[in-house]
C-alpha cells in the first residue's frame, strides 16, 4: 500500500475523516446512553419526591407545575410544584455563599414541611454544606413540621431557627430557598427579599 504523501491537502482530508468518524461514533455512544441516563434521573427524582413527602409506599405525582418569576433586577426563577395525593414536593433555587443552592421541598396539604433534599450546591465543605441535615427533625436547626407562612428567620435576624454555625448566609439562603417554594406551592410571589415582581404559571 503506497503510503499518503505529507501534505496539507492530505492532512486535512486524513483529519476531517477521523472528526468524522469519531462524531459518528460519539453519536451512537449518545443514542446508546441517554435513555438509561434519563431513566435514573427521572428515578432519583422520583426517590427524592418520597424521601420529602414522608411515603412509605408508592407516591404517584398528580400534575406539574413549572412557576416562572422574574426578581426586580430582571434575574429569572423557576419553581417546579410536583403535586401529589399528601400536598406537593416543590424545586426551588436561590443564591448561597458559594453558588446556587437547589433544593425539594415536601409540604403536606396545610404547607406544614415535611421533608426536604439538597439537590445542587457550592457551599463550603464543613460549612455551608452541613445544610444537607441542620434543618432535618431532630438536628438544631429542625423546620420539619413548621409552616413557613408563620415566619422562616434565623435567630440572629430575629427568628426561631438556629443558623449553621459561621455559616449564616448558607442558612439565610437555604431558609428563603424553603419560604419561596412554598409560596411557588400557595401561587404566591416569592419572597419580598428577592424583590419578585410577577409570576407566571405554565
Amino acid at each position: 500500500m503506497k503510503k499518503l504523501e505529507s501534505t496539507l491537502t492530505n492532512m486535512v482530508v486524513v483529519l476531517t475523516a477521523v472528526a468524522v468518524v469519531m462524531g459518528g461514533v460519539l453519536a451512537w455512544v449518545n443514542h446508546l446512553t441517554s435513555g438509561p441516563i434519563n431513566e435514573q434521573k427521572q428515578q432519583a427524582l422520583q426517590n427524592g419526591i418520597k424521601a420529602v413527602m414522608q411515603a412509605d409506599g408508592e407516591l404517584a405525582v398528580t400534575a406539574t407545575d413549572t412557576i416562572r418569576q422574574t426578581d426586580a433586577k430582571g434575574k429569572d426563577q423557576t419553581f417546579i410544584v410536583y403535586h401529589t395525593e399528601k400536598g406537593a414536593a416543590v424545586e426551588s433555587t436561590t443564591l448561597g455563599f458559594g453558588g446556587n443552592l437547589k433544593v425539594l421541598v415536601g409540604f403536606d396539604a396545610e404547607g406544614r414541611i415535611l421533608g426536604y433534599t439538597l439537590l445542587e450546591h457550592q457551599e463550603t465543605p464543613g460549612l455551608g454544606a452541613k445544610a444537607d441535615q441542620w434543618f432535618q427533625k431532630g438536628q438544631k436547626g429542625d423546620i420539619i413540621g413548621r409552616n413557613p407562612a408563620e415566619g422562616l428567620t434565623v435567630t440572629k435576624d430575629g427568628g426561631q431557627v438556629d443558623a449553621i454555625t459561621a455559616s449564616t448566609i448558607t442558612s439565610r439562603a437555604f431558609l428563603l430557598a424553603v419560604t419561596n417554594a412554598y409560596n411557588a406551592y400557595q401561587g404566591k410571589a416569592a419572597d419580598g427579599a428577592t424583590g419578585a415582581s410577577k409570576s407566571n404559571k405554565k
